[in-house]
C-alpha cells in the first residue's frame, strides 16, 4: 500500500506540473545515501545514481553552490544555458559518499557540497539508519579533488527548533571547530538535519555563522528572491524514475514535497534529535 500511494503521489505531482510549470532559478538537489543496500528511500542504487549524474553532466546546468548563490543574487536568469540551474548536496557524511559517490561525481566532474554531522565522523559511530560514516581522511581527500565542499549539518543531528538555545550554540560551533581542525577548511554553508527550520534564535545564529542554509522544498530558488539562508532543496529518493528525477531536476515536484513536509511535520513532532 505504502508503494502504490508513493507512485500515485508522484503520478499526481507531474501532473500537478504540467498545470502550474516550475518557474526558473537554482534547483538543488539533496542527496543522502548511494549503493549503501538499506532498502531506505534515502540510499540510491549506484547504477541509478550514475545515470542522473550524466544527464546532469550532458545538460551542462550543474553549478558549485558558491556559484549557485552568486547567480541567485541577480533579478534574471543569466543569458546564457537553461533556465533551472543544478546544485548537488549531500547531508549527513556517510562512507559510501567516498567509497560510491564521490567516484562517479569525479568521473563527471560535477561539483558537490555534503553537510556534515561531525559527531559521528569524529567518534566514528553509525548513523541512526545504520549507515557507517565518513573518516576525516576520507573527506580530506574528497576535498583535495577541488570538486567538494564541506559544510555543516550540526554536531550531533540535533532538531535545532526544539532545542535550547545554548545548545544551538554549541551544536554549531562544534562543528564549525572540527571541521576547521580536522580538515583545515571553515565551512560557508549549512543544512538543517531533517530539513525542518529551526527557533529564531537558531536561524540567527544559523546567519551569523554561515552563508547559507539549506531547508525543505522541492522547486527551483528563484532568482533575485531567495534568501540564502532558506534555500530550498529538493531530496532524490530511491524511487525516482529518470523522468521523476528530471522533473526534479527543472525545479517540479512540488506537490511531492508539500504532501512529504505535511506528514514529516506530524512524524517530527515529539522528536528531539
Amino acid at each position: 500500500m505504502k508503494e502504490l500511494a508513493r507512485r500515485a503521489l508522484k503520478a499526481s505531482a507531474r501532473v500537478a506540473d504540467r498545470i502550474r510549470p516550475p518557474g526558473a532559478g537554482v534547483v538543488v538537489l539533496c542527496y543522502h545515501r548511494v549503493g549503501g543496500g538499506s532498502g531506505l528511500q534515502l540510499d540510491l542504487d549506484r547504477g541509478r545514481f550514475e545515470d542522473q549524474i550524466a544527464a546532469l553532466a550532458d545538460g551542462g546546468a550543474v553549478l558549485s553552490l558558491d556559484d549557485a548563490l552568486a547567480a541567485l543574487r541577480a533579478d534574471t536568469p543569466p543569458a546564457d544555458g537553461p533556465p533551472a540551474r543544478v546544485v548537488v548536496t549531500f547531508d549527513d557524511g556517510t562512507a559510501d559518499f567516498a567509497d560510491t559517490a564521490l567516484p562517479v561525481l569525479a568521473r563527471h566532474r560535477i561539483p558537490a557540497t555534503i553537510y556534515v554531522a561531525t559527531a559521528f565522523v569524529e567518534e566514528q559511530r553509525p548513523f541512526p539508519y545504520g549507515a557507517p560514516p565518513l573518516s576525516w581522511d576520507a573527506l580530506r581527500d574528497a576535498v583535495a579533488t577541488g570538486l567538494v565542499t564541506v559544510g555543516s549539518h550540526t554536531h550531533t543531528h540535533a532538531l535545532l527548533d526544539r532545542v535550547p538555545d545554548a545548545v544551538v550554540v554549541e551544536e554549531l560551533d562544534r562543528s564549525v571547530e572540527l571541521i576547521g581542525a580536522r580538515l583545515g577548511v571553515r565551512p560557508r554553508h549549512f543544512a538543517y538535519p531533517k530539513s525542518l527550520a529551526g527557533s529564531r534564535a537558531a536561524d540567527a545564529a544559523v546567519r551569523a555563522r554561515f552563508s547559507s542554509a539549506a531547508l525543505a522544498g522541492t522547486h527551483a530558488n528563484a532568482y533575485g528572491r531567495t534568501d540564502p539562508h532558506r534555500l530550498a532543496r529538493s531530496p532524490v529518493q530511491a524511487s525516482d524514475d529518470m523522468a521523476g528525477f528530471a522533473a526534479k531536476a527543472r525545479g517540479g515536484m512540488r506537490l511531492e514535497d508539500d504532501v512529504r513536509r505535511a506528514v514529516n511535520r506530524l512524524r517530527y513532532a515529539r522528536a528531539a534529535s
